[in-house]
């Protein structure tokens, strides 16, 4: 049976007793969200639409009581639709002890950095159950929001229609840089919350470990981890053969503090959805207004670069490390974010950069003073670093689901090409 097809009726049954402890009444009608049962690739969570049968009254609703619950919010008068989201207890790199808590606790903070868009853009959060042990379901209940996907309309919109998004788009990530923390936040990683109902720094979703007094730290224990992995991979071997170790091992020794020199605001923190893009975005079409920032399951506190090398495909582009593979275009447009666009912007590409795109996108982010990769001194120092983490753990050697799929041949061809890759990387760093 498929791995996300296994489980299907349980958790449905899941869903079910929830809503009837909370809401007592009639049977609610469930329906999975962005859902394919054949996927061969592991779900990080199940999405479900939550329609009740008529609007719960405060004498049925038993959140009332859960208001008490950091994060979450009294439900909205006479809503009978919802979103759930139930982690997958086999997502690959999501760590469940704080998983939940830390999207919850971001969307708090994103809800109060976005507190200026009305409509509000960020889901007010009714109720959630943490996936740490002894749970076996972690879950968090929602506000539906309105509008339909920006991802589905975005490359057949009309270069005006795009230039709103995009402008959108850079003032919600203005806010989001913009807003000042609380106090309590000290460290970068993931969030949770303590026991008075504070946001505190706790370790990161997506990696397991942290916080991180440093923004370097975050990188450097990253780089250790993943030759820690690379070591029980049997096509990787820890890259042992042909000195390939070594030179990780030093570049991780001396090569991060050197590259991080160069940041000249790395003690700077801030909200950083790490997924932000048009997938995640909802939109109302009759009036190109955004309606939505939405999954905040990789969402974190660390530096403002962080959201470059991590967002924005489909939408002017991640800001990537050196490579020598890509293609000169590439090139070319990390220059361009680095050092500003030519007047005379180069041809799209069918498959490649859309420039015209990446010009409206960068003219928004200036006209905002946003920090991006041409104010942020030091960016592309950083983002080597992130190409060597990236390398260490090739996605097509390493992921379980992928590996399935793929022959040995074509895996240890594709292991190949990446040490190679992996060699000149750190011939370009000097090590």
């Amino acid at each position: 049976m498929n791995q996300n097809r296994a489980n299907f009726q349980g958790r449905l049954d899941f869903i079910r007793n929830l809503l009837r402890e909370r809401f007592g009444g009639g049977e609610a009608r469930i329906d999975p969200i962005q859902y394919d049962p054949e996927s061969p690739f592991k779900y990080n969570n199940f999405v479900y639409h939550i329609t009740l049968p008529s609007p719960p009254s405060a004498a049925r609703d038993n959140t009332s009581n859960e208001t008490s619950l950091p994060g979450t919010a009294p439900l909205s008068e006479g809503a009978k639709e919802f979103i759930m989201r139930l982690t997958n207890p086999d997502a690959e790199g999501m760590h469940a002890h704080t998983r939940v808590e830390n999207e919850v606790a971001i969307i708090s903070l994103a809800a109060a950095a976005l507190s200026g868009f009305k409509p509000h853009v960020v889901p007010s959060v009714y109720g959630w159950g943490s996936a740490a042990p002894p749970s076996s379901q972690g879950w968090i209940l929602q506000e539906l929001m309105p509008g339909a996907s920006v991802s589905e309309a975005f490359n057949s919109m009309p270069l005006g229609e795009k230039k709103s998004i995009l402008a959108q788009m850079a003032e919600i990530l203005k806010a989001l840089q913009d807003f000042q923390l609380p106090s309590s936040i000290e460290q970068y990683g993931g969030v949770t919350f303590d026991g008075t109902g504070q946001i505190v720094s706790t370790a990161m979703t997506s990696v397991g470990s942290g916080p991180w007094l440093l923004y370097e730290d975050y990188f450097r224990d990253r780089l250790e981890r993943a030759l820690q992995q690379a070591d029980s991979n049997p096509y990787i071997k820890g890259w042992h053969a042909n000195g390939v170790r070594k030179r990780l091992e030093a570049f991780v020794e001396s090569g991060v503090p050197a590259q991080f020199k160069a940041l000249e605001s790395r003690d700077d923190k801030a909200i950083v959805h790490a997924d932000f893009t048009p997938d995640n975005l909802l939109y109302d079409a009759s009036t190109q207004r955004i309606t939505a920032l939405i999954d905040y399951d990789f969402a974190c506190i660390l530096h403002p670069s962080y959201e470059f090398l991590r967002s924005f495909s489909g939408a002017g582009g991640q800001f990537q490390g050196w490579s020598d593979i890509e293609s000169s275009e590439q090139t070319a447009l990390r220059d361009a974010k680095l050092h500003g666009f030519p007047l005379a912007l180069p041809e799209n590409a069918e498959d490649g950069v859309k420039w015209d795109v990446a010009k409206i996108w960068e003219d928004e982010l200036e006209r905002l003073d946003v920090q991006r990769p041409r104010t942020i001194k030091g960016i592309e120092k950083v983002a080597d670093v992130d190409a060597v983490l990236r390398s260490i753990l090739p996605w097509r050697v390493t992921n379980s689901d992928v590996l399935r799929l793929q022959s040995e041949a074509v895996i240890l061809k594709c292991r190949d090409e990446n040490e190679a890759q992996l060699v000149k990387l750190l011939d370009h760093l000097g090590f």
